[in-house]
């Protein structure tokens, strides 16, 4: 790569560490994209990255085009692994991302220039200790592929203990022994889906926008027992409901910020809001918001523009 991006200001700290299904909180090998990572410097990592030609659910386009979703999810198990493996944060503690964001950098994100081996460098800062224990930190990724720039993300974690999660959350975690009611589905071509399974939106009768649909038996967004919506459910509900809002139904979000607010409830009912919006550095952007108890659990800014020269 130009400019030897990897050249450590420091020996590097530790062995390079394989990925497992428990660090990024992802048992299902198919579902699980980190390989291994290596420490270049105090709060600096190389992660080996392999993404898939074709999946179950993060499935490319019928352009070609790869699942730019992809980022974030590889954003969000990263900063786990990393969390868990190399900031001394134990299995049974909790995360929130806090904020998460992505942006292609590159028109060219298809499958043949974006999938197999990816290498991912990621910066941590802000990082917070109390009594030795990680409580939070921000982290920022390079996505390069053959020393070509794909796309670049950003993400705020925060960490719970598990005794003051489980004070926390009462008797709300005893929600994922409860079967949940299936809303009908609204029809995957609106979505942007195939698969009726994979889509996340029921139609709303009585109020503005679709109401969140879960399935927490589908093996990708419920891959664990969970006593809240995963934030990856969120994300999205975020990009079926863009695309549901455009004429075509064939919205492509070359970039997203979420913020998450508070958890969503499984049992609660959740609705799902979007509507066009203009960003000073976007352009023209769809602004979508959950909101659930009428209060927002999440709002997120999806733009389809990738940056010119790109």
């Amino acid at each position: 790569m130009a400019g030897d991006p990897y050249q450590t200001d420091s020996p590097v700290l530790t062995p390079p560490g394989r990925a497992t299904g428990g660090l990024c909180h992802r048992p299902d090998p198919a579902d699980r994209f980190p390989v291994d990572w290596l420490r270049l410097s105090e709060h600096r990592f190389l992660v080996s990255v392999n993404w898939p030609a074709a999946h179950r659910f993060f499935a490319p386009l019928p352009d070609g085009r790869q699942d730019p979703l992809l980022v974030a999810e590889t954003t969000r198990q990263a900063t786990m692994m990393l969390a868990h493996a190399e900031f001394g944060v134990p299995l049974d503690d909790q995360f929130v991302m806090r904020e998460l964001g992505y942006r292609l950098e590159t028109r060219d994100f298809t499958v043949l220039s974006a999938s197999g081996a990816i290498d991912v460098v990621v910066e941590c800062s802000d990082v917070q200790l109390r009594a030795g224990r990680l409580v939070g930190m921000r982290v920022d990724l390079r996505f390069e592929r053959l020393g070509r720039l794909l796309a670049t993300s950003m993400g705020i974690l925060l960490c719970t203990s598990a005794r003051v999660y489980r004070r926390l959350r009462g008797e709300r975690m005893s929600v994922p022994n409860r079967p949940l009611p299936s809303l009908p589905a609204v029809a995957p071509y609106e979505t942007g889906r195939v698969d009726r399974r994979d889509v996340v939106l029921a139609h709303s009768k009585h109020r503005p926008g679709w109401r969140l649909r879960l399935d927490t038996t589908h093996p990708t967004l419920f891959a664990r027992p969970n006593d809240h919506v995963p934030g990856m459910v969120l994300l999205e509900a975020a990009r079926q409901a863009a695309n549901a809002l455009t004429s075509g139904h064939d919205f492509n979000p070359a970039s997203m910020r979420i913020s998450f607010d508070k958890y969503c409830e499984l049992t609660e009912p959740c609705w799902i809001l979007a509507r066009h919006d203009l960003c000073p550095e976007r352009g023209a952007v769809l602004r979508v918001q959950g909101v659930q108890q009428e209060e927002p659990v999440f709002t997120a800014v999806l733009g389809s523009a990738v940056r010119s020269g790109t």
